[in-house]
């Protein structure tokens, strides 16, 4: 069963938190709130699907800094911040680093659920592709969902002792899979699991 997406709101202002939340819940999408950055990583557990509602202005880590620890951490969920103070060189920034919008507060109800919605649609999309694409791979090299499950990891380059952590399996039964993975797939590295994943993925999905 695919996970719901959620609308996640990090900002240091309650008011704000509360009255986008309200926003949310009127327009049908589940959403978390949170009062800072660190709150949020400490929370978010990755391959949560949804977007991030990013203040820019946050005590401890910043917008800024927590969309780059993102992408350190190699989490990929859209950003769309929301700041009362912006400028170009932000706005250019954060653009740059990935971030799908840059809004200024206050941001008109119509506009916020509009950009919301194209995001979660487009998001949809790009993991019912990922999906079936996965589904091929593990077909055509006969991986288990486990196995998938720690390729997926490995191909972000997530170390072992991460994958333990996050999939709750101890660090032997990782490496086990891991060799096993490399060798159905014919690989010797990661690196070159990447680029047969990357093969697999922009290869035509066949009719069905």
């Amino acid at each position: 069963m695919s996970i719901p997406p959620c609308v996640f709101i990090v900002d240091d202002e309650y008011p704000v938190r509360h009255s986008l939340g309200l926003m949310m819940e009127t327009a049908g999408y589940a959403y978390r709130t949170f009062g800072s950055a660190e709150d949020f990583l400490q929370n978010y557990r990755p391959g949560q699907p949804g977007c991030l509602l990013l203040d820019v202005n946050l005590p401890g880590l910043n917008g800024d800094e927590l969309q780059t620890e993102l992408i350190r951490r190699k989490i990929r969920l859209p950003i769309i911040f929301l700041t009362a103070y912006g400028d170009i060189p932000m706005t250019v920034r954060a653009i740059k680093a990935g971030a799908v919008d840059f809004l200024t507060k206050p941001v008109p109800r119509e506009l916020l659920l509009e950009r919301i919605r194209t995001v979660l649609e487009h998001e949809a999309q790009v993991n019912e592709q990922a999906a079936e694409h996965a589904q091929s791979m593990s077909q055509q090299y006969g991986l288990t969902s486990r196995e998938m499950e720690i390729m997926a990891l490995i191909v972000e380059g997530r170390p072992n002792k991460e994958i333990a952590r996050q999939l709750g399996i101890s660090y032997r039964t990782v490496e086990i899979h891991r060799a096993r993975i490399l060798k159905k797939t014919g690989t010797t590295n990661p690196l070159e699991l990447a680029r047969l994943c990357e093969s697999v993925r922009s290869s035509p999905l066949p009719d069905s």
